[in-house]
């Protein structure tokens, strides 16, 4: 009976520490999330509009990367956007075209990719900037997302 006590006692321990576990590790979680998001700057655009999953804001990147996430349809043309990459100062890194992954004539969500060369020489902080394609040049029709990133290898 003593042993039966014990093992009860131990059991309720190991449950309430893995509980403890659980619910410190969620709220560590949640702040460095929003920090990210908090890092992306929407130029006539939103989340709703386009979402990136690699790199992150603030990632540290080789010199050769991807770019992958999903954008409406309405991003593209001709299953398309652009893509740059700016030094600390400003100036143009690299360009890339994001290419859609499946159709992109639609108004929901198209999974993207584009491949990224930085040029061997830098390493340091930069900028990703991910522009909604506009043929028709006019600036009512501009949209972007863009954040830090860090080349270092």
């Amino acid at each position: 009976m003593k042993n039966k006590k014990l093992w009860l006692f131990v059991a309720f321990i190991f449950v309430v520490a893995i509980c403890l576990v659980f619910a410190y590790g969620k709220k560590a979680e949640a702040p460095l999330q929003e920090k990210s998001e908090s890092k992306i700057n929407y130029t006539n655009s939103s989340a709703d509009l386009i979402v990136v999953d690699l790199p992150y804001p603030d990632a540290v990147t080789g010199k050769d990367f991807s770019v992958i996430g999903k954008a409406r349809g309405t991003w593209f043309f001709e299953a398309s956007f652009p893509i740059k990459v700016l030094d600390k100062d400003g100036n143009t890194l690299a360009t890339a075209i994001a290419q859609a992954q499946s159709d992109w004539m639609t108004e929901n969500f198209v999974p993207f990719k584009a491949d990224v060369k930085i040029p061997q020489s830098y390493i340091g902080k930069a900028t990703l900037i991910l522009k909604k394609d506009n043929p028709s040049g006019l600036p009512e029709h501009d949209a972007s997302i863009s954040f830090p990133i860090n080349i270092e290898y």
